[in-house]
């Protein structure tokens, strides 16, 4: 009998995977990686258990996804397609890698995942796994089973006595973590269909939200966040405190249609309170600290850096190396930024650092005025010179 290990959700495809398998002789090892989506994790071990798992592993790894994942990708302005913060994609070679950990320790055969053929999760998984144990072997039995739909499926769930959250009348596939949320399939699949709201957990309907607007003060160090209205926090407190603030301003929500690696299209809807004013901070302590050519250049690598990250291409050295340029960027992003929230819209309205390059005496037009603008006819008559003829 081969011994596998499985990256166990506990959802509707990870649940039918596991009986799946052992009708066809597999060992099956679960791995569940809490990244912060809140579920009873004594009730999904039992579940796993229930479905035919032979061993149960639960691995807390919020504090790891935010501080060695999240926060990378904001130092380096990670942002998919300009919309998406990654929040989900960058729990998948975390979980990956602590998957193949224990299927080190298990000596096991295999590798399993519950990723679609349409998605980009298998890749993220597969690479992973690929790149620290390339010759074992990967299961991914969404890929090749007989169900041709979620409906069968929980057809099949429900024939094994395995339970399952999801139901044919709102058959969403939610993934949620600490650092946000993303949801797809059902009526979500319809591009002109606006989203129930029964849909969104992380954040406040921005018609509910309060009608007063309420203000943030983030302090980073380095590019690093480290503090919430003065007060000082450790990463994954400091992520909670603004997705709950944030969030219950109606902050965080993306609806888009995004380029999926695998060619296709696809509708997904994205829950990133935290994120989103995270991203907006940093942004604005750079343009203040940074010169122009390395805020101009940041752009192109906040691009790649995406595309690396959102094609699961984490532990690459390409993806190594950026990390190491990004270091060096912050070394003087350092700063508050004040954002002002209100019904769902964040907005920055101060900012301040130590290492500011702005200059109220170069910039005034009042008194004061520092800036010798006599020295503007010969740097104009410069600048013109590549496009004119000359004789």
């Amino acid at each position: 009998m081969k011994k596998v290990v499985l990256a166990y959700s506990g959802g509707l495809d990870t649940s039918c995977i596991i009986p799946w398998l052992k009708d066809r002789g597999y060992e099956i090892i679960a791995v569940i990686g809490d990244v912060g989506q809140g579920d009873n994790f004594d009730e999904v071990k039992a579940k796993a258990i229930k479905s035919g798992a032979c061993k149960v592993y639960c691995l807390d790894l919020q504090k790891e996804l935010i501080e060695d994942y999240a926060f990378l990708a904001l130092k380096a302005g990670a942002l998919y397609e300009g919309k998406y913060n990654l929040a989900c994609a960058l729990s998948r070679p975390l979980i990956a890698y602590h998957q193949v950990l224990i299927a080190r320790k298990e000596k096991a055969n295999g590798l399993v995942h519950g990723c679609t053929g349409k998605g980009n999760d298998q890749v993220r998984f597969e690479v992973t796994y690929r790149l620290m144990e390339p010759d074992m072997e990967v299961l991914a039995p969404v890929r090749v089973w007989e169900f041709k739909s979620r409906d069968e499926e929980i057809d099949y769930a429900k024939s094994k006595g395995v339970p399952v959250s999801a139901s044919k009348k709102k058959p969403y596939s939610i993934d949620t973590n600490v650092y946000g949320r993303a949801m797809e399939s059902g009526v979500l699949e319809d591009p002109m269909a606006e989203p129930p709201e029964d849909i969104f957990y992380m954040t406040t309907a921005p018609e509910k939200a309060p009608a007063k607007p309420g203000y943030l003060e983030i302090g980073f160090e380095k590019g690093v966040p480290v503090s919430v209205d003065g007060v000082r926090m450790k990463p994954l407190q400091l992520v909670l405190k603004l997705n709950a603030i944030a969030g219950s301003h109606g902050v965080g929500r993306v609806d888009m249609i995004e380029n999926r690696l695998v060619g296709i299209k696809s509708r997904e809807l994205y829950e990133n309170p935290a994120g989103t004013v995270l991203h907006l901070g940093i942004r604005e302590i750079e343009s203040l600290v940074l010169d122009r050519d390395s805020l101009r250049f940041k752009e192109a690598l906040s691009q790649k850096y995406a595309e690396l990250t959102y094609n699961g291409l984490w532990m690459t050295p390409l993806k190594a190396q950026m990390d190491a340029f990004f270091n060096k960027y912050h070394e003087n992003t350092t700063g508050v930024v004040r954002i002002k929230l209100f019904k769902g819209h964040a907005m920055v309205v101060g900012r301040k650092s130590p290492h500011s390059r702005y200059s109220e005496k170069m910039a005034t037009y009042g008194k004061g005025d520092k800036f010798d603008q006599s020295l503007a006819d010969g740097f104009i008559k410069l600048w013109t010179v590549p496009f004119q003829r000359h004789q």
